[in-house]
Order: C-alpha cells, then structure tokens, then sequence
C-alpha cells in the first residue's frame, strides 16, 4: 500500500493529559507546542510511521507556578531535556480504524515501550480543497518509569502528586506537500 506523507494541523489538534492531585481530585494540562511526520495509508494505519514530538516548556495547567516547577529539575529538566518524543515500532489492528500504536517514548532521558490506542476519525476535504485526516489517541504512562519521582508526602497520608498519567491526543492532520 502506498503511504502519504502527513502534517499535523496544530491549530486544530491537542496534546492533553491529566494526573491524580492529593489522591482526591485530577488536574489536566496540554501542550502547546508539537509537531510529528506521520507517513501510512489512512486506510490501514498497519504499516504506518510515526514520529511524535513535543516541546515540554510549551506545557500549560493554567498555573504558571505550578508550569514552571514542571518544567524545572524537579520534574522535566526541560532545559537539559527540552522535548518528548514518540517513536513508532508496530501498529495492530483492533477492528475498524481501530490500532494498537506500539512505539518508543523518551522523556527525560530515559526510553521506554508504550501502547496508544489511536482510532481513525475520518477524512475529508476543507473548503479549500485540502484533503485532511483526523485521528484520537489515549493511553497512560507511569511518569516514575522516566525518572519524574518528585512527590511530597501528604499529612493525612498519601502523595500530593499520582504517578499514573493519562495522555489523550485530538488530530488532524493534512496531507503535506
């Protein structure tokens, strides 16, 4: 099958994620800032590449303290390690345009294996005649397997900060010239 080359529309697509506070509640954030060269047949994603990239300092929990603490040494390092990257390595087939996103994801330094479950959206043309795609992906990752362990203990027990993290994607993307 013949694969075409795809841009992410950034203005149209999200990098969300959300992580338990004080054991009670979640607070969510996105990212402002990625990009991704994605090459497949949207028709059967099965022989796809993906390579996912995005700029932690663009990080945003509508808390600019709380953003910049994020990006500092205690968490990102975003100085010494100023992006997250996803790498794909196998795509399966869940039933239809439903995938397992199999891939390689860095952050902080440290790789590690992750599964995405990306489901084909649809396509179509905007009303300039650009053919677009759009595509939504979930999973979740333990930060404390990329060396993200800053916790604070909580007086009535518990942590201020979970470990589990849940990553939601919204894209849309257009075929790139």
């Amino acid at each position: 099958m013949t694969k075409t080359k795809w841009a992410i529309d950034t203005d149209h697509s999200s990098v969300d994620f959300s992580i338990r506070h004080m054991m009670i509640a979640n607070v969510k954030g996105t990212f402002h800032n990625f990009s991704a060269v994605v090459e497949a047949n949207v028709t059967d994603l099965t022989n796809a590449t993906i390579d996912f990239k995005v700029e932690l300092s663009s990080i945003d929990t509508r808390n600019k303290d709380r953003d910049a603490h994020l990006v500092s040494a205690d968490f990102f390092d975003a100085e010494k390690f100023p992006e997250m990257t996803f790498r794909s390595t196998d795509i399966k087939k869940n039933g239809e345009g439903e995938y397992n996103v199999i891939g390689e994801l860095t952050i902080h330094g440290i790789t590690k294996p992750e599964t995405f479950m990306v489901t084909f959206e649809g396509q179509g043309k905007d009303p300039w005649g650009n053919e677009k795609v759009g595509f939504s992906a979930q999973g979740t990752i333990n930060r404390a397997d990329y060396g993200l362990t800053w916790n604070s203990a909580l007086e009535t027990g518990g942590v201020l900060v979970g470990d589990k993290v849940k990553v939601s994607l919204q894209i849309e993307a257009s075929k790139a010239e």
